[in-house]
């Protein structure tokens, strides 16, 4: 296996009185889907922020492409950064802005002017998720998938080696959510980037997932391959997988 791309280890992070990472070790490595799932509050997002450089942890240390991040300032940070890319789960696109303009935001952003090389780049960034005409459309005249797609040309359109998506299936469809997946695996198998996905979609994780992290309370709980989480006999991790709250729903409806 080759070196990993990102190196967290034994990172804590409270707020106030609120301990939410508790010593997480976790590594991502190149062109891998690493799935990150787990119950609201377990950390999975707070986690993500870290691995980016948008927090730094209260003890520990993250190591991006070889870099210790937590020891750089804000101006050092910005090459490892875009490095990275992330995908949010409502888009966050610019309503005012066309497709094509904010595809090419972060491009200007970095300080990239040569018109030629934007329309370049955010024309490539369109083709990969499937939008190569829709530049010059508003958010607004866009379905949800839509939406989603061009928000994902924005996180790739720098070339990033990583990209995070939180909640990524929000939203969709089943087939719509099919199509999602079969982005990111695409820009795994043939862009060569990794993807960390938050998602609390099952079918999306067994299709996608090279590995999967389990959080709970502020700790990895549990980490391996979709098969094994598949087959694990951890009655939390069934549960997870199957929907099941705990309860006995026939007795509950006997006794109603």
């Amino acid at each position: 296996m080759s070196q990993p791309f990102i190196i967290a280890k034994g990172l804590t992070k409270a707020f106030g009185e609120q301990k939410v990472l508790k010593g997480v070790d976790l590594e991502i490595y190149p062109a891998e889907t690493l799935v990150l799932l787990g119950g609201s509050g377990g950390g999975k997002s707070v986690l993500v922020k870290h691995l980016m450089g948008l927090l730094c942890p209260d003890e520990g240390t993250i190591e991006v492409d070889g870099e210790f991040i937590c020891q750089m300032n804000e101006r050092e940070q910005g090459p490892v950064r875009r490095k990275m890319g992330i995908m949010f789960q409502n888009g966050a696109l610019f309503d005012s802005l066309s497709v094509f303009e904010n595809i090419a935001f972060p491009l200007r952003e970095h300080g990239l002017k040569d018109k030629k090389e934007i329309k370049r780049r955010v024309n490539d960034a369109l083709k990969i998720v499937r939008l190569g005409d829709q530049g010059n459309k508003m958010p607004a005249e866009l379905s949800g998938g839509m939406r989603k797609r061009v928000a994902l040309a924005r996180a790739v359109v720098d070339r990033p080696a990583c990209v995070f998506y939180d909640e990524p299936h929000a939203g969709l469809d089943p087939i719509t959510a099919d199509k999602s997946d079969l982005l990111m695996r695409s820009l795994q198998t043939d862009h060569g980037i990794a993807n960390v996905v938050i998602t609390h979609e099952m079918r999306s994780m067994l299709r996608i997932a090279d590995r999967v992290a389990f959080m709970k309370e502020g700790e990895i709980y549990w980490l391996g391959t979709p098969s094994e989480f598949e087959k694990s006999d951890d009655p939390l991790l069934q549960d997870f997988l199957h929907g099941n709250s705990g309860n006995n729903w026939s007795e509950r409806t006997r006794s109603q």
